[in-house]
């Protein structure tokens, strides 16, 4: 875990992962909180950060038996910090008179924490002394155990009764690196051999995608450069063909990315097809990463920055014969990519994104023609933002019919691929997918 300039010391590095800490417990991305970092601190406090995100349920239970009465907020962050590193010794990533020496170099040093110095000097001293005891006290604390909210274990726990602890377990573990083959540049099967001459472990999935043993920088790949391959889960690899199977292969079919940022499922479907795609990205910012990666790829989208709740704004009028619609939803099936998101998101979110969802499906819906096919997909495991958005909108529409798709997808990191040599695991995020058809008039 010690990324990036080992000449940083330590204390610098704990201080500034306490600051994105706290930057997510009020409110910001863990990515633009790490990305605000000094470039010689980013790798080193993204490892450090990511560290807590997955144990700071256990850090919070941890500070709540340490000190009386909540400390302020950028003494908790560091003290949290410290703690959610420090707890389970045999990841730890520092021994523990080192951690406690730096911390409380970091709280002397800091603005906001020189007068708490003494203060979490004396509760990591005690944790200390005590760790085996105040550990045990909290392992019965759900929180503490599955370093996830209350309230999102408990929703787990409703939606999915018989795999609740292996989605949050899924959760806590590292993803790996996956890669989607263009097709148009090269086969799995040669990109593999790529890969082992390069010396990079990898292996094949069902689906097509090509998952590494180990992450990489992405220049090291193959042909990343001139666009041979994607960086892509895959699960979200599922996108593009469960739209286009089963379409006539025709060079003029109109086919809409509604919510495109950043361009990895436009560029997949423009692999797969010569029809022209139309992507809308709502973000301007986030419209120019569209164009950067189908610039990589050799491939050309008209790319619009719009709503795509409100096509009044952007719509020429023509029907589309297929739309992909993965909409804005919690990310709860890709934390274990972005552990932030678990403590970044409220309860509250969930009906303000479910009702996102429904107007996006009704207003784009109107957009396909009859027997047009539309991919309703979230990176969730939540059934709300799922099956339950569906169930409801076949109700409300009946022109629609539910084809067979993959339904919700559990994050399985010890579930093997069926058909795969050597029957490798398949391991991918938390997604929900439904393919629609329009009927015809």
């Amino acid at each position: 875990m010690r990324s990036g300039d080992e000449s940083v010391p330590l204390w610098r590095q704990l201080n500034a992962a306490a600051a994105v800490v706290t930057a997510v417990r009020e409110g910001a991305s863990g990515t633009a909180a790490i990305e605000n970092i000094p470039p010689e601190l980013r790798a080193g406090v993204q490892a450090l950060a990511f560290h807590v995100w997955r144990n700071l349920g256990r850090a919070q239970a941890l500070r709540t038996r340490l000190a009386s009465k909540l400390p302020p907020p950028a003494a908790d962050a560091l003290l949290c910090v410290a703690l959610a590193l420090a707890w389970e010794e045999s990841s730890a990533p520092y021994d523990m008179f080192t951690l406690v020496n730096q911390t409380v170099e970091a709280a002397k040093r800091g603005a906001s924490t020189k007068g708490q110095a003494n203060f979490i000097n004396a509760c990591l001293r005690r944790f200390m002394r005590e760790r085996d005891a105040l550990v045990a006290s909290t392992d019965t604390d759900l929180v503490a155990r599955w370093n996830h909210p209350l309230w999102w274990i408990k929703r787990l726990q409703k939606d999915h009764p018989q795999n609740w602890q292996a989605i949050l377990q899924a959760a806590n573990h590292h993803a790996p690196m996956t890669v989607r083959i263009n097709i148009r540049k090269t086969n799995q099967a040669d990109y593999l051999s790529l890969l082992t001459k390069a010396g990079m472990g990898a292996h094949a999935t069902a689906g097509g995608a090509i998952v590494l043993e180990h992450p990489a920088s992405v220049q090291k790949l193959p042909g990343f450069a001139d666009g041979w391959v994607s960086v892509q889960d895959a699960a979200a690899q599922m996108a593009g063909p469960l739209l286009l199977d089963g379409l006539a292969p025709r060079s003029d079919l109109r086919i809409l990315d509604a919510c495109a940022a950043p361009g990895g499922k436009t560029g997949h479907l423009l692999e797969l097809t010569d029809s022209p795609v139309v992507a809308l990205e709502v973000d301007a910012r986030r419209t120019a990463r569209i164009h950067e990666n189908l610039g990589r790829l050799g491939l050309a989208a008209t790319v619009l920055t719009a709503d795509a709740a409100r096509p009044q704004d952007w719509w020429d009028g023509q029907l589309f014969d297929a739309i992909l619609l993965d909409a804005p939803c919690t990310a709860s099936g890709i934390v274990r990519r972005h552990p932030d998101v678990r403590w970044l998101r409220r309860e509250s979110d969930i009906a303000q994104l479910a009702a996102l969802q429904k107007t996006m499906l009704q207003s784009l819906w109107k957009l396909l023609r009859p027997g047009g096919r539309m991919v309703y997909c979230t990176c969730s495991v939540f059934l709300v933002e799922g099956s339950g958005q569906v169930q409801t909108f076949l109700t409300h529409n009946t022109d629609a019919i539910l084809l067979p798709s993959a339904g919700h997808l559990i994050p399985q990191s010890g579930a093997f691929c069926e058909g795969v040599p050597d029957n490798h695991p398949c391991d991918y995020d938390g997604f929900y997918y439904a393919l629609l058809q329009k009927r015809m008039a």
